[in-house]
């Protein structure tokens, strides 16, 4: 009986919570595929999907279904162990993020007193995924948009990293929780809005998101370090992707927007429970993402460096001194 008390009860609440978040991000993944088809639909004077059950609802388990009903191709020259693992470290990386990403005060999964490094660790491996895949494919063209990928995500980490270093700096804490209560008073979207909109154009570039799909250039490389992948391994890389979009938009609401705090602490606001602002929250975002895909033309890849190395990352270097040095100033060190 002690057994049970000690180990079992507490891993099945473990275990209870975990499906609790994986389940409904995993139909909230599927249902981003017919919102960005439906939003880009409306933007171009479409109708988007609406064959498939009422106003196509049910398209993204029609897509499912097809993509589990193909054949998984190995190509011949390929590492067949590296090629499988590839799309699966993608794809779990994009979920175990979310561990510690507060929906609520007190609702979260891990509340670790050092969970931006932990944010930082997942994402950094993330390049991982992309270049074994553009290895283990042995094929010219998908090593190619592999190298690209990994350079682009690679680059705009190094400003993403400076950015969270100026909301640290204003918080003096690396939990979430604490980031999203240092925000009661005025979000951080206001004082630091040119490291906000830094973030969201980074946050962009590190999803591999139009303006910003070099990796994809369909003219120049096929579809990038993916193009030797079928069926469900293909699936997971395309999940992997919009789950990725997904926590990015939950970490600018938890360091920009205030995570589950109402934008006002009045009536009717604060009578609205905190993860319903908070998915809304990701939700505003998440269309912005898709807005933006709509809207843009892509960059040239020699833009796209430039941008990062000689515009954002002096931008968000200089700022992280302006805000240290403002915090000193006026003694608001916290």
């Amino acid at each position: 009986m002690e057994f049970i008390d000690t180990y079992v009860i507490p891993g099945a609440i473990i275990v209870a919570q975990i499906l609790a978040l994986v389940v409904p991000l995993l139909v909230a993944v599927a249902y981003l595929t017919y919102f960005e088809r439906k939003v880009i639909g409306a933007i171009q004077l479409r109708k988007g999907p609406n064959v498939v059950g009422p106003f196509g609802l049910f398209q993204p388990f029609a897509d499912a279904l097809k993509l589990l009903s193909k054949e998984t191709i190995l190509p011949a020259g390929a590492n067949k162990i590296i090629f499988l693992l590839a799309p699966m470290l993608t794809f779990v990386l994009s979920l175990i993020a979310w561990a510690v990403i507060p929906f609520d005060e007190g609702m979260v999964i891990a509340d670790i007193n050092v969970g931006v490094l932990y944010l930082f660790a997942i994402s950094s491996l993330g390049v991982y995924g992309v270049i074994m895949s553009g290895w283990a494919s042995n094929s010219k063209y998908a090593f190619l948009g592999a190298l690209r990928s990994a350079a682009q995500m690679v680059s705009y980490e190094v400003s993403i990293g400076f950015v969270i270093i100026t909301v640290l700096l204003c918080v003096g804490s690396l939990n979430l929780t604490d980031i999203v209560e240092a925000q009661k008073t005025v979000w951080f979207a206001i004082p630091l809005l040119p490291m906000f909109v830094v973030f969201f154009i980074s946050a962009l570039a590190e999803t591999n998101r139009a303006p910003f799909d070099l990796p994809e250039g369909e003219s120049e490389l096929v579809a990038g370090y993916f193009v030797e992948y079928s069926s469900m391994s293909f699936a997971l890389f395309f999940l992997g992707e919009y789950a990725n979009m997904i926590l990015m938009s939950g970490i600018t609401c938890v360091l920009f927007l205030g995570g589950w705090l109402p934008p006002f602490d009045i009536a009717p606001f604060n009578w609205v429970p905190g993860p319903i602002w908070f998915i809304l929250k990701i939700s505003l975002v998440l269309f912005v993402f898709l807005w933006v895909r709509a809207t843009f033309p892509r960059y040239r890849y020699d833009q796209l460096m430039r941008l990062g190395w000689k515009i954002f990352l002096p931008l968000s270097l200089f700022w992280v001194v302006v805000t240290a040095g403002v915090l000193v100033a006026f003694d608001w060190v916290p």
